[in-house]
């Protein structure tokens, strides 16, 4: 099932539940749900802390986007994290400490579970996605429902928020010429920490060489990414992988500087001109948010910057500057991505997106009379 310029598959729009709904990222997802063609927000779930108040008088005083809470959100009861929201999937913006079991909690009682957290990543019946990269590991989702006994339910998860920029760059270098080494060193918004994150006397003036459980996921997401799946198991690309993360004194955009070593050696020209013509696959480029050429090349020898740079695409694309030569391995390059949308609620959304047109998510009647 294929959309064609932004129309919705279907004609009346998937309702959809937020969990975590009060947090950093979840208040993304809610600014990005207002006025979308395929979605409507119908149900917000957080803590018990926020249940039982409006959306409105649970965020008073810590919405933290520079647009006012969406209307359709304003009213709407904040629930508690119970498989009895009336949507028919769920994005899951929850803090990893809860998310591993509430959102298979929610697989199993039938609701799609597209997740920001990190607990589901690298499950090995879970697909890790960015669709422009990998959209054919969906193709694990008909195992993952037989073995984990989910009936219409299903989890697919976004990667880390430095991931995904990162990933989004090194695609065209893998279907171009073939990727053996990356070594990278981010330097991390302070958003990505949450909220209150970063105390401000451990910032100001400083930056914090150490990013807990980063350089980790850093080092393993991105051979999930860029592997296959092969008999319905994913296959890792035997790709090495070097990181070391940094939290600085910016408020939104990762920008990392990389160096790859290539399978085929390129000049600068070559790569650059691979980001500049990759293209989105064919059936991800009708999605609302997708953008055809997901890839931003700037030639400014000063660029990408977070402050400048990094709502490009609306935010989603990833933003490549300062291609080189690299003396110790074949070219480096600097890459900036919003981190709340690339990384975080643009990326959930987007999955999201692709499932619906895939015809992965169904109407909550539907799911009903599958259980009956």
């Amino acid at each position: 099932m294929k959309p064609s310029s932004g129309k919705s598959p279907n004609v009346n729009p998937w309702r959809a539940g937020v969990l975590g709904a009060t947090g950093v990222v979840g208040q993304r997802i809610v600014q990005l749900l207002e006025n979308h063609p395929w979605f409507e927000l119908t149900a917000v779930a957080a803590s018990e802390r926020s249940a039982g108040k409006t959306y409105a008088e649970a965020v008073n005083g810590r919405w933290k986007l520079d647009t006012a809470i969406p209307a359709a959100a304003r009213n709407l009861p904040v629930r508690e994290l119970e498989t009895t929201l009336e949507c028919d999937f769920v994005l899951s913006a929850l803090d990893s400490a809860v998310a591993g079991p509430v959102e298979e909690e929610f697989a199993r009682a039938g609701y799609p579970v597209v997740s920001n957290s990190k607990n589901h990543r690298m499950d090995p019946d879970v697909p890790l996605l960015i669709p422009e990269v990998n959209p054919g590991h969906l193709a694990v989702l008909p195992q993952q429902r037989k073995a984990r006994g989910y009936s219409s339910g299903l989890l697919v998860t976004n990667p880390n928020c430095s991931t995904a920029g990162l990933v989004l760059a090194l695609k065209p270098l893998e279907d171009a010429f073939g990727l053996e080494q990356v070594f990278v060193v981010t330097m991390q918004a302070l958003s990505g920490a949450g909220y209150p994150g970063v105390a401000s006397l451990d910032i100001l003036d400083n930056v914090i060489p150490y990013i807990g459980g980063e350089e980790e996921k850093l080092e393993l997401e991105p051979r999930k990414l860029l592997g296959k799946v092969v008999g319905g198991k994913f296959i890792d690309a035997p790709l090495r992988v070097s990181a070391q993360c940094n939290r600085v004194n910016v408020f939104d955009g990762h920008l990392e500087c990389v160096s790859v070593k290539l399978k085929r050696k390129a000049s600068p020209a070559e790569v650059s001109e691979a980001f500049r013509s990759f293209r989105a696959p064919e059936e991800v480029r009708g999605l609302p948010s997708a953008l055809e050429h997901p890839v931003v090349v700037l030639d400014e020898p000063d660029r990408p910057q977070p402050r400048r740079d990094r709502n490009l695409g609306n935010g989603l694309a990833a933003v490549v500057g300062r291609v080189r030569a690299c003396p110790l391995l074949d070219v480096k390059f600097l890459v900036l991505s919003h981190n709340l949308l690339r990384g975080a609620a643009g990326a959930a959304l987007l999955n999201a997106e692709l499932l619906a047109a895939q015809g992965y998510l169904e109407k909550a009647t539907q799911r009903a009379a599958l259980k009956a």
